[in-house]
């Protein structure tokens, strides 16, 4: 048989019970659409966490420890590894050479100490950190009041919420974190605080010391080098007001107040990590507790890595954490599927009681078509091509409906948003493999199904079927 003749055949035919396949293929596009939206969701959630993430800047960042830092003391050491006391310190030097590798956009020192803060005339405590020019693109940094730095050496800071809070006297109701950014934190921008923060001093650097500094007595010696200590001030101008965390991650350590990078280089702070980690270098230009070195790509690290590893030094990055996210999508997505697929079994179910009543319907027209001439293989041709056109419209029909779902799902989630003062955000989201992939599924499905109902048609004695009446 032609395939011209087969296609004429399957839709006249299925023209002819245009009701009872209406529903079949209403069925199949309600199965298709449950599968794609829920696909969809899990597709979206995952493309979600992916962009928030990238665009925090964690993907395509590397932190570099030096291997005499003490937070590794307690991991298993490596046979070939150079001992923490013989390793490389993380100093200036290390910090070019990483930013001179292949494919580094940037290694910018982790520079955060704890200090006290005045403002009109009280005293608070907080963790101040120094931010590169650019962390400009973060959302932590684009949705603030106020603005960016002016440049990297300005007297300028920019507050995360939770201090503004402290630095206006409010204290966020029971079970809440902190308020939201209103009239009250906008006062802050523009005022002056005071940041009081140790400078380091190396031996031989006596004489930058002011007559009324009073420095401290050495805190150390190593080898003939000494430092001093000396109690700072420096005035600094809030310029911004953000209600997100960019140092989540962090936990206790993060930072409530950033300043400018460059600018909290020239201060010589007298960093903890000095003494924690055994630095014997006590110079200017100190040995930093950590480095963030930024890659153009994520699919670039694993070869930054590698290569900062064969320097001396311990790395780290979130993609060796977000491994773990990725199975939990991946299963997600499965169970999804899974889940989705239900009701396309349903359907094929509608679409085997379907082709079976039509065998019933058609016997005496199967066995006329058997008489002149047309073979089993032609019997089955004809039931397998129409369900798979209950496939393909159905699949079509489907993709469309699960798409709408989507739609309205999403509609419905940034309206929440917004009630709830949060930017929208888009939770689903429907590639073309996906819609390829479903309709594809969809037919496939429906010839399975139609398997059963093509043999049997096929298997009709011709005399009997002429007979029946």
């Amino acid at each position: 048989m032609k395939v011209d003749d087969l296609v004429d055949l399957a839709a006249r035919n299925l023209r002819e019970s245009s009701l009872r396949n209406s529903l079949t293929t209403l069925g199949i596009g309600v199965g298709v659409a449950s599968l794609v939206a829920m696909l969809s969701l899990g597709i979206g959630l995952q493309r979600l966490a992916d962009r928030r993430l990238a665009r925090s800047g964690l993907f395509d960042t590397i932190v570099v420890t030096s291997g005499r830092s003490l937070r590794g003391f307690g991991r298993a050491e490596n046979r070939d590894q150079t001992p923490p006391a013989e390793s490389r310190p993380l100093d200036e030097q290390a910090r070019l050479e990483m930013a001179r590798l292949p494919n580094v956009l940037e290694a910018v020192p982790d520079l955060r100490f704890a200090s006290q803060i005045l403002y009109e005339g009280k005293p608070h405590l907080t963790m101040v950190a120094g931010v590169p020019p650019s962390a400009r693109d973060k959302d932590a940094f684009q949705s603030m009041q106020g603005k960016f730095f002016s440049s990297d050496t300005a007297d300028e800071a920019i507050l995360q919420i939770q201090f503004a809070d402290e630095l206006l006297g409010i204290r966020p109701a029971l079970g809440e974190s902190s308020s939201l950014l209103n009239g009250q934190t906008q006062t802050l921008v523009g005022k002056e605080l005071t940041l009081r923060y140790p400078e380091r001093f190396a031996a031989g650097a006596s004489d930058r010391l002011p007559v009324s500094s009073n420095p401290q007595s050495p805190l150390g010696e190593h080898s003939g080098a000494a430092f001093s200590v000396v109690e700072r001030e420096k005035k600094l101008r809030i310029v911004g007001v953000t209600d997100q965390d960019p140092e989540g991650l962090r936990g206790v350590s993060r930072a409530r107040m950033f300043v400018p990078l460059q600018m909290a280089e020239n201060l010589h702070v007298m960093l903890p990590s000095g003494l924690r980690d055994g630095e014997p270098d006590f110079s200017n230009t100190p040995a930093y507790p950590s480095l963030s070195v930024r890659v153009r790509s994520p699919n670039q690290v694993d070869s930054v890595q590698e290569a900062i590893r064969k320097m001396g030094f311990n790395t780290f990055s979130i993609l060796d954490a977000t491994r773990g996210l990725r199975r939990f999508f991946a299963v997600l997505d499965l169970f999804l599927g899974i889940f989705g697929s239900f009701a396309l079994a349903v359907a094929a179910l509608g679409i085997v009681n379907t082709l079976v009543m039509a065998i019933l319907e058609r016997r005496r027209e199967i066995g006329i078509m058997k008489a002149i001439g047309a073979s089993d293989g032609d019997v089955k041709k004809l039931f397998l091509a129409e369900a798979a056109v209950m496939g393909l419209v159905g699949g079509a029909l489907g993709v469309g409906l699960g798409w709408a779902i989507g739609r309205v799902i999403n509609l419905g989630t940034n309206f929440y948003l917004r009630r709830q003062n949060l930017p929208p955000e888009n939770l689903w989201a429907v590639p073309w493999w996906l819609v390829g992939g479903a309709i594809g599924f969809a037919i496939v499905i429906s010839m399975i199904s139609g398997l059963y109902p093509a043999a049997r048609a096929a298997k009709l004695d011709p005399v009997q079927a002429l007979r029946y009446e």
